[in-house]
């Protein structure tokens, strides 16, 4: 490799680590993101992450993968006598200034329809937020079908250090 070439590398390399912190400043980061397929013949599948706000007040409007034909926000509604039904959200979650918002199991969460291919325990499945004012962040979601339900979990103890999220209007 020439110099020239190894500049341009480490060049690359230092702008894809300063865009980071752009997400931060863009004041949305994602935590504990993952994805959960019924089976190896799934058609669909559902991914779940706690998003906070830590910029002005927002709203998540879509989301987007390759991995299906249609990427939705999803919610279950109550609909009486026990039943509960899974709807599309076309407005969104609002997410206002200081706030979180978790995307959990019996809740809010963004549906995949129509995979293109099944993905597997421990896949990485790239995943884009749409959000109105910070624009696109792109989360890696791993697959991960063992984790316990977010019930149980209790968020204010998690690692806010970390991020895995990158933004890219």
């Amino acid at each position: 490799m020439t110099q020239k070439n190894l500049l341009a590398v480490a060049s690359a390399a230092f702008l894809s680590l300063a865009s980071a912190p752009f997400a931060f400043a863009q004041g949305i980061t994602v935590e504990d993101a993952y994805l959960r397929v019924s089976g190896a013949m799934a058609t669909s599948a559902a991914a779940f992450m706690v998003i906070e706000n830590h910029g002005e007040d927002d709203r998540l409007i879509g989301a987007s993968s390759d991995i299906a034909k249609k990427v939705e926000l999803h919610t279950h509604v109550d609909a009486g006598n026990g039943v509960v039904e899974m709807k599309h959200v076309e407005d969104g979650f609002a997410i206002p200034k200081g706030e979180t918002h978790a995307l959990i199991r019996g809740g809010d969460h963004v549906m995949f329809m129509g995979l293109n291919k099944v993905p597997k325990e421990g896949d990485i499945v790239h995943l884009t937020l749409t959000f109105e004012k910070a624009g696109d962040v792109t989360v890696d979601v791993p697959v991960d079908n063992e984790r316990a339900p977010e019930a149980a979990m209790d968020h204010s103890k998690m690692d806010h250090s970390k991020q895995d999220v990158d933004s890219s209007n």
